[in-house]
């Protein structure tokens, strides 16, 4: 039993960090990119090609991850995002993120195979590891340090009170002479390299797998949507809530019963509580 709730802490860690990278995204283009989850499977995947296939220590391995996320991120904003929001206030983006996602999902697909593929352990230790494994606890704490440092960020650096000035009011923001398209594109960067991250990190965990993009996009927005949009905290406390429902679901019941398990709680927690757990409720004056 124990083993299954390290294995669900370790999941849902993964996709807490998947909601924070949403939030970063959110905070300054009001804008859920469906490419979120695939960011985290470039991750994995480069990680995996630079070790596994060219010899690569694991730093460089690392690097090479937060690079292609970050790099992925920023044509997120390039391809899908800044024409759309120059040109409606409608949810188009919904269509050419979709659209972005598939395109680069199938691309990695044809080029690393659509086979699941091991991921290679970053430090020596036994597989007989049990609930010590780094495969659990690297995802862990990655997402435990992902959430303080978006909080430091926020708080105590000059760019990140930018990003929260364009969260409360990007009119504003604009007005006061804020560079609000170079804002948001550096919240796509930072997001991207934070989820080449945690996709890096949670490689032993997932496999090296090309459509695993869905399963964490829908995931982390489920999480995100518990949480609290907006909420980092609210996003660990989502993620974690999930990915332990989805671990003990899979072991009492079977596999099959992980998504009916995670819609359902969204269901609940939007019905009994729209803005979410730890959500702020916007309360618009008439």
């Amino acid at each position: 039993m124990l083993m299954v709730i390290v294995s669900g802490l370790a999941i849902g860690a993964l996709f807490a960090a998947t909601a924070l990278s949403y939030n970063v995204m959110y905070s300054t283009s009001k804008v859920l990119s469906v490419t979120t989850g695939h960011i985290a499977m470039l991750g994995g995947v480069f990680g995996a090609y630079a070790i596994s296939a060219l010899g690569q220590p694991w730093w460089l391995g690392l690097i090479a991850a937060i690079v292609v996320g970050g790099l992925f991120g920023w044509l997120t904003d390039l391809i899908a995002i800044r024409r759309v929001l120059a040109r409606s206030d409608e949810h188009l983006w919904l269509l050419s993120t979709l659209a972005l996602a598939t395109m680069v999902q199938q691309a990695v697909g044809l080029w690393w195979g659509t086979e699941p593929k091991p991921f290679p352990r970053l430090m020596t230790q036994d597989f007989s590891a049990g609930i010590a494994d780094q495969k659990f606890w690297l995802p862990i704490g990655l997402a435990a340090l992902m959430a303080i440092g978006l909080e430091f960020f926020y708080r105590r650096t000059m760019y990140g009170k930018l990003f929260l000035a364009m969260s409360e009011d990007a009119f504003a923001a604009r007005a006061r002479g804020v560079s609000t398209d170079r804002i948001r594109v550096a919240s796509y960067v930072i997001a991207g390299s934070l989820g080449g991250l945690a996709g890096f990190a949670a490689g032993q965990l997932t496999f090296a797998y090309f459509a695993l993009g869905l399963t964490l996009t829908l995931n982390g927005f489920i999480a995100l949507a518990v949480g609290g949009l907006g909420s980092n905290v609210g996003a660990l406390v989502g993620g974690l809530t999930l990915g332990l429902l989805n671990t003990f679901a899979s072991y009492y019941f079977g596999g099959e019963y992980q998504q009916t398990i995670a819609v359902g709680l969204l269901m609940v927690v939007l019905l009994v509580k729209p803005e979410g757990l730890l959500g702020a409720q916007n309360v618009r004056p008439v």
